[in-house]
């Protein structure tokens, strides 16, 4: 799951989920407009958020090898930031698609952005995005700025993957395998293996399109996410043994959370990516609804994810200290000590819950 930056949306408390709003038929139509009107040697660049999922990287490479499939031979995707693909993204179809950053084209004639909730998630390429018109943006994020030109933004999608599909299907490409690959794992990183809230009718529905193509589900399962280096296991022993629950925490809903230091990763001699699935073991905590989970990225930064099982929007909490995404997960960059960080998470949410108690 993505913990991208913009703006709130909502309540804090969760009560009835708000009917979902979809992408504008004047959008569709403008995207699939935009595509047709390319020539085989046009120059798109189909860009995604830094430190990219599975559903950024396979949404983006699925309807890259889509583009192909139209005849397009200057295809080119990308992301801000060190040019490398986690380990259990680096057999999906498509890679050969991907250019570093550096070297994406500085004067596309259509850009594509996929799962980033506002311009800062792609860092030094954004530029690009004035440079190409229209600028066309596949997201699902609730909290999405509406940057970009053309807006394929559906806060009811499950994935990113569900809106690129669409403009698969509305572009006439049909489905194959290497495709299906990496829409599945982008619909099943986000969706937690079918196990989260988002998972409706119409996600089984698209999940047995893409396995109609004949990709094998056990085999992606396994690589994506029941395989880790035995330094990574070693590793989260270290992580979770300072877990710390705080049941008075979040207005009484509990909170639990943990750190991971560059000294961890240097230890165990581990690449950030491992830490992403962290989040997973620590929200699983039965006397905590928000979990959190801090990543040092520099001496005095931390990327931090956030997590509910229900009772608290903890989109509106990261928005606050500057980060957003769901009602459910959600994340933001934090300077200071870890401590610092999280007093500053344990005050907003109580404070957050109190205002919208007071309101009510």
């Amino acid at each position: 799951m993505t913990d991208d930056p913009g703006s709130p949306t909502g309540d804090l408390l969760v009560g009835e989920p708000s009917a979902p709003s979809g992408p504008a038929g004047a959008d569709w139509a403008a995207a699939v407009d935009a595509v047709r009107r390319l020539t085989p040697d046009s120059r798109v660049l189909l860009i995604c958020h830094v430190n990219p999922d599975g559903d950024a990287l396979g949404s983006m490479l699925g309807f890259g090898l889509g583009l192909r499939r139209l005849g397009l031979r200057g295809v080119q995707a990308t992301f801000p930031g060190p040019p490398e693909v986690p380990e259990p993204f680096r057999d999906l179809p498509g890679l050969d698609l991907l250019v570093p950053a550096a070297e994406a084209y500085p004067d596309p004639d259509l850009v594509l952005c996929f799962d980033a909730a506002s311009e800062s998630r792609l860092g030094d390429l954004v530029d690009r995005l004035a440079v190409a018109a229209p600028a066309v943006v596949l997201d699902h994020h609730a909290s999405n700025t509406g940057f970009g030109d053309v807006h394929l933004v559906d806060a009811g999608a499950a994935a990113t993957s569900v809106v690129a599909e669409e403009l698969l299907t509305r572009l006439d490409v049909p489905l194959d395998a290497e495709i299906a690959e990496c829409l599945y794992v982008a619909l099943a990183t986000d969706t937690g293996s079918f196990r989260f809230d988002a998972t409706t009718p119409d996600v089984h529905r698209m999940a047995a399109r893409l396995l109609a193509t004949g990709i094998r589900p056990g085999e992606i399962s396994r690589r994506i996410f029941d395989t880790r280096p035995f330094g990574a296991v070693r590793l989260y022993g270290d992580v979770l043994g300072r877990t710390r629950l705080e049941p008075a925490a979040a207005g009484g809903h509990g909170f639990v959370w943990t750190y991971a230091t560059l000294a961890d990763l240097e230890r165990h001699e581990q690449r950030p990516y491992v830490l992403e699935p962290l989040i997973d073991s620590v929200r699983c905590t039965a006397e905590a609804d928000v979990s959190g989970v801090l990543k040092q990225i520099a001496e005095d930064g931390w990327a931090v994810s956030l997590r509910s099982k229900g009772a608290v929007d903890v989109s509106r909490v990261a928005v606050t200290l500057g980060g957003g995404g769901h009602r459910f997960a959600a994340g933001f960059t934090g300077r200071g000590t870890a401590q610092e960080v999280v007093a500053r998470i344990r005050a907003e949410l109580d404070s957050a819950l109190t205002q919208a108690r007071e309101r009510d």
